[in-house]
């Protein structure tokens, strides 16, 4: 039951998003990590120093500008590779970062540099830790009522994921207990029903099937009064 009610308040909240502005910015979230999100301490533990090491995150903006440069309807995506787990702290506990950003191919050279100005404000991420910049075509379907979300970025990256369920629990203890690696307005965590990332520059390649490793969510970033990351994230 507490189970139950905790998707039910986390689902509720992703629908809960308030309209553009000017100067800002609002859309949807797909990520996904090579550890467990949804789970207990247990095997959360069993994991750390491990795994987790790995993520991508992807955005996708329905409506908004950033620097006066409307970037409705384009998407970007940040692939990371670290040495440590991504745990409670997220990218402030990876030690070292390796990054690839991955710029929607319909972008304009106005909205390429707004994208990356967006991606780089939403991960901190510093300029020498951008290991490349690419451009591909971005896909992402996001259905609010059934909390599924399919992504496809180019050759990069096909995530395909959907909310957690209480028949995803192993230990009876679960809980999205990793928060999300970026400010949200509202977010559930979820399975990856299937996930693959191919970031040669990072000498990566990953698999995630079926895993509980993924979180769907809304943001809203407004340019004039940035939100930090523990003033968004609505639930843990």
């Amino acid at each position: 039951m507490l189970r139950t009610t905790l998707l039910s308040i986390l689902a509720t909240s992703l629908l809960v998003v308030p309209a553009s502005a000017a100067g800002s910015l609002r859309g949807k979230y797909v990520e996904a990590r090579t550890c467990q999100v949804y789970t207990g301490p247990c095997f959360a533990n069993g994991e750390v120093g491990s795994t987790g090491k790995d993520a991508i995150m992807t955005w996708k903006i329905e409506s908004g500008e950033l620097g006066g440069v409307v970037v409705s309807g384009l998407g970007v995506a940040v692939v990371v590779k670290t040495s440590h787990t991504l745990g409670f702290n997220g990218l402030q506990d990876a030690q070292t970062t390796d990054a690839l950003l991955i710029i929607d191919e319909s972008a304009n050279q106005e909205q390429s540099s707004a994208l990356q100005s967006f991606a780089m404000l939403q991960t901190r991420l510093r300029e020498d830790q951008i290991v490349s910049t690419q451009r591909a075509s971005f896909d992402m379907q996001f259905d609010l009522a059934e909390l599924t979300a399919t992504v496809d970025v180019g050759e990069f990256a096909h995530v395909q994921a959907r909310k957690a369920r209480p028949g995803d629990c192993i230990c009876s203890n679960e809980s999205a207990y990793y928060p999300p690696l970026t400010g949200l307005q509202g977010f559930v965590p979820g399975v990856t029903i299937e996930g693959e990332v191919k970031a040669r520059c990072l000498g990566r390649r990953w698999s995630i099937p079926d895993t509980r490793t993924a979180y769907l969510g809304t943001f809203y970033y407004d340019a004039d009064q940035p939100v930090s990351k523990e003033e968004s994230v609505v639930s843990r």
